[in-house]
Parts: C-alpha cells; structure tokens; sequence
C-alpha cells in the first residue's frame, strides 16, 4: 500500500514567535513534523510540503498579516523539516487550499498513492483544506493530531470533528512511525475521535 505524507505550510512564518504570522505552540510539534520527514525518507515516503509563496502585494493580504513573501526568510521551511533529494516535493500556492495550485492533480495522479498522512499548520485552515481536499477523492486520510497546530482550539477541534465525520482517521506520530514503511495503514491507527 503506497503512502505519500502531506507536510502543511511548516514555513518559519507560521512556526516560530519572532514569525510574521505566528501560529501560537506551532514551535513545540517541530521535533513531530521532522519526525514524520525523517521517517519518510528513510522509508521511502514521498513527502509533499505545502508552502505558501506570496508576492509583496497578495491579495490574501487583505484578510492576513503579510506572511511568506517569496524571497524572505519567513518563506523559508525550517531546516529540520527539510529532506534532501526527490523525496520531498515542494508545492507552492498563493491560497489557502492546496488545490488552488493547478498542479496538484497532475502530481497525485503521478504519485498513485493509495493513502494519505496530513501533518502541519493551521487545523482549521490550510490543513483543513488539503485533509478535506484528499478524503474528496477517495482515498484514506489519516491526520496527525500531535503534529498539527490550531489559531482557536473550537475552530480545530470542528474542524477534527467534520474531518472524521468523513471517514478520516486520527492517528500519531508514534503510531504512524511505529508502522513499517509502505505498511502504514489508517485503520491501524487511532479510532476516531472528536
């Protein structure tokens, strides 16, 4: 059974205080998301990491502080949550959902995984789109609840609540590298909870 992992907009904007758009204790799951990265890689798991690329004068700016110009050090991932090699996929997008970026389909096609492991920041945002987005088509979804970080806890835990509504899975991070290699598989994993 093929996994690809889905690292959300780990970006030093979001994930550390002095960050333009901080996400609060987004800075304690970094020891989780490389974890998960360092798992993948020495198993063999494409690693697809969201980041958010801006331009100076981004429309979303309206909504948000700016965040993640390209070219900043705040674009930038941290670098424990960097692979070298093919393993990792960077995947740029200017919008909140993952597949506003028209490469997206493409590339999962390409990838032919059978399931999904989401991991990352923000839960009642970006991960919401991309948890949301892959349990859209068809596939089994598993979210990392010690390696994802909300802005409001009710927002996230709806957000966890509708996700599993659907059929996604909750697991961990012990409980995703605890599965050997391709093997990992959702029902392994946490029954659902919210």
């Amino acid at each position: 059974m093929k996994t690809v992992f889905f690292d959300i907009d780990t970006q030093i904007d979001f994930m550390y205080p002095a960050g333009a758009l901080y996400v609060p204790g987004a800075e304690r799951i970094l020891p989780h998301i490389e974890r998960l990265n360092r798992y993948a890689a020495a198993h063999g798991i494409v690693v697809v990491s969201t980041m958010c690329a801006h331009s100076e004068n981004d429309e979303e700016f309206r909504t948000w502080p700016a965040h993640c110009v390209v070219g900043t050090v705040g674009q930038q991932k941290p670098c424990s949550t960097r692979l070298e090699g093919a393993q990792q996929i960077i995947l740029e997008k200017q919008k909140l959902d993952l597949f506003s970026n028209p490469s997206l389909p493409g590339l999962l096609q390409k990838l032919g995984a059978d399931q999904y492991v989401v991991y990352g920041v923000v839960t009642e945002y970006c991960v919401k789109c991309a948890a949301m987005g892959l349990l859209a088509t068809g596939k089994p979804v598993s979210l990392v609840t010690d390696a994802i970080e909300t802005l409001k806890k009710a927002e996230g835990d709806a957000m966890i609540r509708a996700f599993t509504a659907k059929g996604g899975r909750l697991t961990t991070v012990s409980e995703v590298c605890g599965q050997s290699a391709q093997n990992y598989s959702p029902a392994a994993g946490s029954p659902a909870r919210g």
